[in-house]
């Protein structure tokens, strides 16, 4: 019996071994796959022949994360960029420097922008940088236009008894600000910021759409369009989708249409070490859309209400689109 025992000891110990080492090697490849997952493909995938997708959504702050995806692109072996844009837009700063790393890819492999249901503002800008635009009929784009909102709490404060004194340097340090009464030289002094932001987005419209003064005067006014008002304004070059943008490529690029498109995904890199998007992430392994959806829409609904300075964005409400 004392044989017997000791043989079905070590058996039984040989089976938990098993099953530990197979836990954790499915814990491993469960790691390694979400970290693809969130990386947008291997390394292999990157460096073989395909058409890098990346997706430009929620608003627009110019992150460095973005910035750094599309420079790997720019080095990679893909052959061409589809950049599939869903944003009301941003800061103008930010757009500004979309525009730019969008320029320098396009530089490299022929960049076209996927307009997948909102391209406004400096979601608009942004598409401006593809190489061609491609919207459906009923895709929102345009908003060209720049905007500097502050609160005015005087007379709140007032009611409440408050009042908030300030030294300053100069009669126009820091402002406006909510807290005292806006004077005609700080309107006049922040309306010429605008001004000169606005001039700027209305000269990239000109040149990138090659358009005359009297055409981009009439885009130009604040306005939305849908994507089949947007053509023969010359604001988008075809009607339709990924479809006709891999037709245009072959026919344009010579790039065969069976090429592979792999999906490139912008690490996250929020205070929180990504912690918004693996919780978004785990719902969506699990099951719960609709709870990352609002995930993703909290997390969105925080970037929007920290906006400031001068901002090229669409909100018709603080509600995210």
């Amino acid at each position: 019996m004392d044989t017997d025992y000791l043989i079905e000891r070590r058996t039984l110990k040989k089976r938990i071994t098993f099953w530990r080492i197979l836990a954790f090697l499915v814990a491993v490849g469960a790691l390694i796959g979400g970290g693809l997952y969130m990386g947008g493909g291997t390394e292999l995938e990157r460096h073989q022949a395909h058409i890098a997708r990346l997706k430009i959504s929620g608003i627009i702050t110019g992150d460095q994360a973005t910035l750094d995806t599309l420079k790997n692109i720019g080095e990679s072996s893909a052959k061409a960029v589809f950049l599939v844009i869903d944003s009301p837009g941003g800061t103008v700063t930010g757009s500004e420097a979309l525009f730019e790393a969008i320029r320098n890819v396009a530089a490299k492999k022929p960049t076209i922008a996927i307009v997948d249901g909102l391209a406004a503002s400096g979601g608009y800008i942004a598409a401006l940088g593809a190489d061609r635009i491609i919207a459906r009929r009923t895709s929102v784009v345009g908003s060209i236009g720049v905007l500097f909102q502050y609160p005015d709490v005087v007379k709140l404060l007032d009611s409440w008894g408050v009042k908030v004194e300030s030294i300053k340097s100069a009669p126009l340090k820091a402002s406006p600000n909510p807290v005292e009464p806006t004077s005609p030289e700080a309107r006049a002094a922040i309306a010429a910021v605008v001004e000169s932001n606005f001039n700027w987005f209305k000269e990239l419209v000109k040149e990138r759409r090659n358009l005359t003064n009297e055409e981009v005067q009439t885009v130009s006014d604040g306005r939305i369009f849908a994507g089949e008002q947007a053509l023969p304004l010359k604001l988008i070059d075809e009607i339709g989708s990924e479809k006709q943008a891999l037709s245009w490529l072959a026919k344009e690029k010579g790039i065969d249409e069976t090429t592979r498109v792999i999906d490139w995904k912008i690490k996250s890199q929020d205070n929180l070490f990504g912690l918004t998007d693996a919780l978004a992430l785990g719902a969506r392994l699990a099951g719960f859309e609709t709870l990352a959806l609002s995930i993703d829409q909290a997390a969105q609904a925080q970037k929007k209400l920290s906006l400031d300075g001068v901002l090229v964005l669409w909100h018709p409400s603080l509600d995210i689109q």
